[in-house]
């Protein structure tokens, strides 16, 4: 970030519609913005702002507003910070964001000066930052992980004894689809420590441990939710208010944490919408301040895809396939499942969890499993079919397993795996389970992207600090599907969702074709579509350019092929954005 000074301007940015920084976070981020992906986070170390010392420095207050529109949230936190301290202190902030959040908005006021962060080059900024310390200057450096692209730190300068520092941050991300039908946000509360094999350069972020009892504030958190589809109901692992809803038509609705809530756990919401099904294509408008013709200043469209496939396609699912098991056994898998001191680990959650995958797979595919931690190990020298005998074995073997193979090793197994050539005609699937603590995340989503033509890979984050960064990663980079477990209440509809994934027989040929009005045209800004599930959303995004006499109306149309049966969709949407500041979606029509 490049640091600027406000000297005392204490104006907020111009507002800026979340859906057209997501477009502009995805496309341009490494030019323009800065796009990044923060974890999930486990009750071992909670984030915040300590000294250079590991001092915490005592947080006041945490303040949370989501909007919810369809299935993309716009967040915004602000904490409040006080140096107790006689002297100045410099200090580093850790903190936690959902996967594959884009950053808008960062800013921190002290006193009466206001810090706004741009972007600059890594090193540049770096030396900018150096230069103010030696200055005696406030300054504020926000960077990423070398080795991993979900932590992040924010160091800070020279705070003045019995000030206050307030860290104002926005992002937006899109919420993922649960195998119930819901959509899930999730305000991570703390940071687990990462593993950092041998050989790897750089260091990992220290943070000192705050046990969730001594935890002296509370989270203000609210949301706002909306979308073309009623608002059926909306559910939390912590006390809700009751929902409010804002019209007849159930659409909009606001929900508060029940007051006194303790930032003690992550945070989840689920949000039910009726219809949910339905796919949409909206517009929003420009940025009223962005010159027009330039990616913000152009109306944009988003598609969502929420395929249904047919029922005469689906029940003729084959069952051949390669299953392939990579179970983490490392030290951190000993860790209690939801934070808490009792309960179920993670060790015990992901062992329920391959049992219940291994009783449902299909008879005749083969399988093997991987356990790893520092080192490696498989159950069967090579994939073996899937049988009665097979089964008990593997079963045998799966409920003896536990938390006591070391540290986190998992590109070692993982290049095995791609080492040895693939079985005809059985497709290769790999389901990863793990808790996500390795510092060298960039390097296994490498190594799953450079292998991505020959397997499709499903991931179980397993915990509240299961790197989402992690986990999301290689299922995106391996054409699969990335699930979380919190909870065994969750469990089994995630697992039995992942594995009908799985099944399903490969989607090809995939095209969307766009037809708007004369003067109209479309820019698409994401990366073509190559994995369409049944019961996962996908998204397309596009600018818009160009005005139309005719009327305010285009389409789109969607083929694909599955199982040598054709498909197509057409879906008719207004190319009228909303008339106000764009916080709005418009309702589109529904498929053909």
């Amino acid at each position: 970030p490049v640091i600027t000074d406000s000297g005392g301007n204490n104006s907020e940015p111009d507002p800026v519609h979340f859906l057209r920084l997501d477009i502009c976070l995805k496309r341009t981020w490494q030019s323009r913005f800065l796009r990044i992906s923060i974890p999930k986070c486990a009750m071992v170390n909670r984030c915040g702002l300590v000294t250079v010392m590991k001092e915490p420095v005592p947080l006041k207050s945490i303040e949370v507003e989501v909007e919810v529109r369809d299935h993309v949230a716009s967040v915004v936190s602000t904490l409040l910070y006080e140096n107790k301290e006689d002297k100045p202190i410099e200090a580093v902030f850790v903190f936690p964001l959902p996967g594959d959040a884009a950053v808008c908005h960062f800013s921190t006021k002290i006193g009466q000066t206001q810090v706004v962060a741009e972007v600059r080059e890594k090193q540049q900024t770096r030396e900018a930052y150096d230069d103010a310390l030696s200055s005696g200057q406030q300054a504020f450096l926000l960077e990423e992980s070398e080795q991993s692209p979900d932590i992040f730190s924010l160091s800070v300068s020279s705070l003045p004894p019995g000030e206050s520092a307030s860290i104002r941050l926005e992002y937006v991300t899109e919420l993922a689809v649960q195998a119930d039908e819901a959509l899930r946000f999730c305000l991570p509360a703390v940071l687990n420590p990462r593993y950092q094999p041998q050989g790897s350069e750089g260091s990992s972020i220290q943070v000192t441990s705050v046990p969730a009892s001594l935890v002296p504030y509370s989270l203000s958190f609210s949301a706002r939710v909306s979308s073309p589809q009623p608002i059926s109901k909306v559910e939390s692992n912590c006390s809700l208010d009751p929902l409010q809803y804002l019209n007849t038509e159930q659409s909009q609705a606001t929900v508060k944490l029940a007051a006194g809530h303790k930032f003690d756990r992550d945070v989840e919401l689920f949000i039910y919408y009726k219809d949910a099904h339905q796919p949409t294509a909206v517009v929003e408008a420009g940025q009223a301040s962005a010159k027009p013709g330039t990616l913000m200043g152009d109306p944009a469209v988003m598609l969502s895809l929420y395929p249904e496939f047919p029922q005469a396609v689906m029940s003729s699912v084959t069952s051949c396939g390669e299953f392939l098991f990579l179970m983490d056994r490392s030290g951190s898998m000993d860790s209690p499942l939801g934070g808490g001191e009792s309960g179920q680990t993670r060790i015990s959650s992901a062992r329920d969890t391959l049992l219940l995958l291994l009783k449902s797979l299909p008879v005749g595919c083969y399988f093997n499993i991987y356990s790893f931690g520092t080192s490696y190990n498989t159950i069967f020298n090579k994939s073996v079919e899937y049988n009665q005998e097979t089964m008990d074995e593997a079963l045998k073997k799966i409920e003896m397993m536990e938390a006591d193979m070391g540290t986190t090793e998992i590109l070692q197994p993982l290049k095995d795996i791609y080492s040895q050539p693939c079985i005809p005609s059985q497709p290769r699937q790999l389901f990863l389970f793990t808790d996500g603590e390795v510092g060298n995340t960039k390097e296994v989503i490498s190594l799953v992207k450079k292998n991505s033509g020959s397997h499709r890979f499903f991931s179980f984050g397993i915990g509240e600090g299961a790197s989402s960064a992690l986990i999301n990663g290689v299922a995106k980079e391996g054409g699969g599907h990335a699930q979380f477990t919190t909870g065994s209440d969750r469990m089994q509809p995630k697992v039995m969702q992942s594995l009908r994934f799985a099944l399903q027989p490969a989607v090809v040929d995939i095209s969307v074709t766009w037809d708007l009005p004369k003067g109209v045209s479309i820019t698409t800004l994401s990366l073509p579509i190559t994995t369409l599930f049944q019961g996962q959303r996908s998204l397309i995004y596009g600018q818009l350019t160009g005005q139309s006499s005719e009327a305010a109306e285009g389409s789109v149309m969607v083929k694909y092929s599955l199982a040598d049966h054709p498909s197509h969709n057409q879906i008719h949407f207004s190319l009228k954005p909303a008339e106000d500041t764009g916080r709005d979606f418009l309702r589109n029509k529904n498929f053909d």
